[in-house]
């Protein structure tokens, strides 16, 4: 299953809304993947190990569930997560990449591929249209919590790569 959508980050029609630089928006979505306890609340470990140059291996732990990943910079750019077949979970992909159509205006595709075919049966595509529908308030929340501390000037210094 593929699924896309976009989050607005900045308007400039509307002088009411905060916004941000690419540089917060940047930091922050590198945050969630350096930190990301702070963004995934039933999270209950993430360790970090071998990081080279634009990159860095994780494992997540989820209770007794854990998954490990690789997390590709693309700085300014693009966070992308791969996270190899391993038990029952099959190869996937998510990336977030920030666009700026027009002077101004920000932002943020998130592209899932689960590795798994589309569905063909009415439960399958009900089950599906679940996990878009997660996915999409997880993403959602992401941004809020990346506003926040854009607001609090937490993304103002340089303190991710």
């Amino acid at each position: 299953m593929k699924f896309e959508h976009l989050i607005e980050i900045n308007d400039p029609l509307n002088p009411l809304a905060d916004t941000m630089t690419r540089e917060q928006l940047w930091r922050g979505l590198v945050l969630r993947a350096e930190d990301p306890k702070m963004f995934v609340p039933h999270l209950d470990e993430c360790t970090i190990s071998e990081r080279e140059c634009g990159s860095f291996m994780r494992r997540l732990r989820y209770g007794d569930l854990v998954i490990d990943d690789k997390v590709v910079l693309h700085p300014l750019h693009e966070v992308r997560y791969e996270v190899p077949a391993q038990g029952d979970i099959a190869q996937s992909l998510l990336t977030m990449t920030i666009e700026a159509p027009s002077e101004g205006v920000l932002w943020v595709r998130f592209l899932y591929d689960d590795g798994n075919a589309s569905a063909t049966d009415e439960t399958g595509r009900m089950y599906e249209d679940f996990k878009k529908s997660a996915y999409q308030e997880a993403d959602i929340d992401t941004i809020k919590i990346v506003r926040q501390l854009a607001s609090e000037g937490k993304l103002d210094a340089s303190l991710l790569n």
